[in-house]
């Protein structure tokens, strides 16, 4: 039976917001205390603001970097859409060059270059007009993922997610937050945990303020609890997104993931990874060949801009990690759930 969800209670934030010659993006580094918006009037601009985290969450990169493509386009004029991409290139690898681990970005990039490559006199309408389409797309296979997803878990459920998913990194609705989202509409969850997701608390600053603005109550957790709540019993799914998912189900994602990803096979906890088919990466066979980005010690380092950390230490800070498919027991795009994800499972829904 198919339930009604209240798309207008649990969908409320939008953080990228098209004014028609200039992008807004909700400024994520702000959050839950301020709600202030970062504008936007060149590519140059997006660029920055995705490598500052002013947004961030995989398809929220994609779609800001399409909109980044408009806005290099507005300042050339070309015959039509090939000589416009050819002098834009430099902005667009800026652009593609933002960051380096979510697949998003550059699946946005490249779509918006065959828009352009097809396109007539009318090139820059057309550009905009496929910018907005990625969003619109968005929104609907996020809506349709927290259906899928949902309707894999048990009434009276609790969950635990890392990182942070939803509205905020995304067009809207989220994906593993949307799968959330749905379920606790449809009743099939009754509690909701959110790692704090160190250091730069994605979890503690957004998951946990977006559930609150939605009505659902949040429960925080430190990182390093997840073992401890996972063997009480309170969780029965691990609900995570993914920066990039391999041929092979390997799948990227915030650092940390792996962690509990262990930590819930040891629990007979179940993992479920819930991302858009612009994540998945079939040109990257496993996870050994996902380039890992690398952020400033300093992020480890500091916190509200005071040292606390004794002088001369060092850091490593990876952002990401990657699962490997053995740990994940589904993977929900919006072409359909692939259990239990290995590379035949894969092929069969991502060959194309």
């Amino acid at each position: 039976m198919s339930l009604h969800i209240d798309y207008d209670r649990y969908d409320r934030i939008r953080p990228i917001d098209w004014q028609g010659d200039h992008l807004r993006l909700l400024d994520q580094r702000r959050l839950p205390f301020e709600m202030s918006y970062l504008r936007c009037d060149s590519a140059a601009e997006v660029a920055l603001a995705i490598r500052e985290l002013v947004v961030r969450g995989a398809p929220a990169i994609g779609i800001a970097a399409a909109w980044g493509v408009v806005l290099a386009g507005q300042g050339i004029e070309s015959a039509d859409g090939a000589e416009a991409e050819r002098r834009l290139a430099p902005q667009l690898e800026a652009l593609n060059a933002s960051r380096p681990t979510a697949v998003n970005l550059m699946w946005a990039i490249r779509r918006m270059r065959g828009a352009l490559r097809a396109a007539g006199a009318d090139w820059l309408a057309v550009i905009a007009a496929e910018a907005a389409a990625i969003a619109r797309e968005d929104l609907a296979a996020n809506r349709h993922m927290g259906r899928l997803g949902a309707a894999l878990i048990a009434p009276g459920s609790g969950v635990l997610t890392h990182c942070n998913t939803g509205s905020l990194a995304t067009a809207g609705f989220g994906t593993a937050l949307g799968v959330i989202r749905a379920g606790v509409a449809e009743g099939r969850i009754a509690r909701v945990y959110a790692g704090e997701t160190r250091p730069w608390g994605q979890g503690a600053r957004l998951t946990a303020w977006e559930l609150q603005q939605d009505g659902i109550p949040p429960t925080l957790i430190a990182d390093s609890a997840a073992a401890h709540l996972m063997k009480t019993g309170a969780v029965q799914w691990l609900i995570v997104g993914a920066d990039r998912i391999c041929a092979n189900g390997d799948t990227a994602n915030k650092i940390g993931t792996y962690a509990h990803a262990i930590a819930a096979k040891h629990h007979g906890v179940k993992v479920m990874v819930v991302a858009p088919a612009s994540t998945v990466d079939m040109a990257t066979p496993q996870g050994e060949a996902i380039e890992i980005e690398l952020r400033e010690a300093r992020e480890l380092l500091y916190a509200g801009g005071q040292r606390v950390v004794a002088e001369g230490v060092a850091a490593w800070n990876p952002v990401f990690d990657v699962t490997p498919a053995g740990l994940i027991d589904v993977i929900v795009t919006e072409k359909g759930l692939i259990e239990r994800p290995d590379e035949a499972r894969m092929r069969a829904v991502f060959a194309s």
